[in-house]
């Protein structure tokens, strides 16, 4: 999908775009890192939650200096660090595994009496230092994904139910100074033309053409590398946040739901996985991977379909993105790791069971 979406843009005499070639590195690289992370017992990696916790928020930190890089026409958003002069790297993708990691053990510690206030306030505490450092850097799409995650491994974790009405009200309360104070003009514009897209055509243009595009495929989709919107350019941004647009048009309504069935598939595994888990910070991690993969599923559709407005949300394992899809897969790994090392089996058959057993 890519490969399609970036067809217009190839150099020269290659086969394929920069950006087809970075994913088709990263989902290499990904693959190994996964196979190498599930071999490692899960315990050890969380023992290692403050190296993994250290190492991600000094990332972030980079991101702060002249390091940071922000793409065109966006000087606030600093959310790459250049490694080369064309391969960059994004700490918030890295941050999302260290949070997932770094909350579970806290919950772990305090599930005993995690709806006290203390153990509320500490895990508040934990939640802001990353989405703090995100909404920093300008990078508001990956903070609402934190928020997010925070929320469901809150509620997953059984905090007592007066909290979030609770947070809401507080929330309520400071979307004023978040709207005037932390949104810039494009990202209060982006809001507000989903409600009034005449009042702003340039902000509401990207998602009009991201539909068309969606509506175009119909129901068997115009064909891989064939479809007028995607191969015209006339979608910006088409190879990363509107690449479900992509898949929609050239593969149709047939490929979309493939592709939120196989998402739904690769979701209920892992909440199977950590279901199972011996260990009560593995099944949280496991939730925790999950809720990210959902929540950027959500958004990205979402974006794509006029039903939210464009914060900067990759669909995971499709999108345009190096970080990202090397992290995925590390998180793939980390599952894994949790299934090989932390999953208790259960036999059929006492008769296995002796064998199991002996062996």
């Amino acid at each position: 999908m890519v490969a399609s979406a970036t067809k217009r843009n190839i150099d020269g005499n290659a086969l394929i775009s920069r950006d087809a070639r970075v994913m088709i590195f990263a989902v290499i690289l990904g693959t190994v890192m996964c196979m190498i992370i599930s071999f490692i017992d899960y315990d050890l990696i969380l023992k290692l939650w403050p190296v993994i916790a250290v190492g991600s928020l000094f990332l972030m930190f980079l991101l702060l200096t002249p390091l940071g890089v922000a793409p065109e026409g966006r000087s606030d958003a600093r959310s790459w660090i250049k490694l080369t002069s064309s391969l960059y790297l994004q700490p918030s993708e890295i941050l999302k595994i260290a949070f997932i990691i770094t909350f579970s053990i806290h919950i772990n510690k305090v599930k005993n009496d995690i709806s006290s206030l203390k153990n509320v306030f500490l895990l508040c505490v934990h939640a802001f230092i990353p989405i703090a450092l995100v909404v920093l850097t300008g990078d508001m799409g990956s903070a609402l994904i934190f928020v997010l995650m925070f929320i469901a491994m809150m509620f997953i974790a059984g905090v007592h139910w007066l909290y979030f009405p609770a947070g809401a009200l507080a929330i309520a309360a400071v979307s004023p100074i978040v709207w005037y104070k932390v949104f810039d003009d494009i990202q209060r514009n982006r809001i507000l033309a989903l409600f009034n897209p005449d009042d702003y055509p340039g902000e509401i243009y990207q998602q009009q053409q991201a539909l068309n595009a969606m509506k175009e495929g119909g129901f068997r989709g115009t064909g891989l590398f064939k479809g007028p919107f995607t191969q015209s350019g006339s979608i910006p941004e088409c190879e990363n946040d509107m690449i479900f647009s992509v898949i929609c048009e050239e593969i149709g309504f047939v490929g979309a739901v493939l592709l939120i069935a196989l998402f739904v598939l690769l979701s209920l595994r892992i909440i199977y996985i950590g279901k199972r888990a011996n260990n009560y910070a593995a099944s949280m991690i496991c939730y925790g991977v999950v809720f990210m993969i959902i929540s950027q599923v959500f958004v990205n559709i979402g974006m794509c379909s006029m039903l939210l407005p464009v914060i900067g949300i990759t669909l995971p394992f499709i999108s345009a993105g190096g970080t990202s899809t090397v992290c995925l897969y590390i998180a793939v790994g980390l599952i894994l790791s949790i299934y090989r090392s932390g999953v208790a089996i259960e036999y059929d058959d006492f008769r296995y069971a002796r064998i199991a057993k002996t062996y």
